[in-house]
């Protein structure tokens, strides 16, 4: 789900704030507990209603089905068969932890809630209003442009950064691996070769197997990188160079740069999933079924 590690962002509709956890991919989260506080006071109970009806029993359990492989459906169908009857309530959290749902997650404190994906908050924001959810999707598109020219600026940068620090890397290389009386044709192979020791420490592949894999790009494999890619890259051709200037053999350069193209992107991008789980531990405690 995420691309990166999460970011707490708002979107405005009709005077009402509404939180957004954003990971600068499609699978946004919204924050239900705001949509609903446009209702009523008591937005707990509102999304509790929400989830008594059959209709939503039905979205929630498809919209898993399609993005959830450890879904549960025996479970799903227990919900199902009593949605709708007068005894029949039904949580947030009763339902993540009977089924394994990852579209909806709560969160305790103050900066808390329950948060749903994007396609799930829309339908919920559709039984709130049918106004109120255009309102919504009006700002969200808003937010989502701000955040890719943010985005876009942020990767421009890294890809001249990566660039600059490939000059680094190629002195290196020229002072340390070319001979004086070698060939054209061997300098370009071992710049490249050297190239694919990145490539490879960091994509697991080398720029010809891109190449083959995606024949119809018109960019290469640096082109097609993400903006955290992009950061690492920076970083392996520093650590590279100097790597190469203290005469390490290339076998054993690749092992560490790769390490640290791992130890980097897990820094960078964190993990959506813990953190919303850990989000559900923490609502455990300041929450009743």
């Amino acid at each position: 789900m995420a691309s990166m590690k999460p970011m707490k962002d708002h979107i405005h509709a009709k005077g009402t704030d509404i939180a957004v956890v954003s990971s600068g991919d499609e699978n946004d989260y919204i924050s239900l507990t705001d949509i609903a506080r446009y209702k009523s006071d008591a937005p707990d109970d509102v999304i509790k209603n929400w989830m008594r009806n059959r209709d939503t029993i039905e979205f929630l359990g498809l919209w898993e089905q399609l993005n959830n492989p450890e879904f549960k459906p025996v479970e799903f169908d227990g919900f199902r068969s009593q949605a709708g009857s007068n005894a029949f309530t039904l949580s947030p959290k009763k339902w993540v932890d009977a089924t394994g749902a990852i579209g909806i997650f709560s969160k305790a404190g103050r900066y808390g809630g329950t948060f749903a994906h994007k396609d799930i908050a829309f339908e919920f924001a559709s039984w709130i209003s049918a106004e109120f959810k255009l309102y919504i999707i009006k700002d969200y598109q808003r937010l989502k442009s701000d955040e890719n020219s943010r985005l876009a600026l942020g990767w421009n940068l890294n890809r001249t950064l990566a660039k600059i620090n490939y000059r680094i890397h190629t002195d290196a290389i020229k002072d340390m691996l070319l001979p004086p009386d070698i060939t054209p044709q061997r300098q370009s192979f071992t710049y490249a070769n050297e190239a694919d020791v990145l490539n490879v420490a960091l994509f697991g592949i080398t720029a010809k197997e891109w190449r083959q894999a995606h024949p119809d790009s018109k960019g290469n494999i640096r082109d097609e990188a993400n903006l955290q890619q992009l950061i690492v890259l920076a970083n392996l051709e520093s650590i590279n160079a100097e790597l190469i200037r203290q005469g390490v053999p290339q076998s054993e350069r690749l092992l560490r740069l790769n390490a640290s193209a791992q130890q980097m992107m897990k820094s960078l991008l964190g993990d959506h999933r813990i953190e919303m789980l850990e989000g559900r531990t923490d609502a455990e405690q300041g929450q009743t079924n």
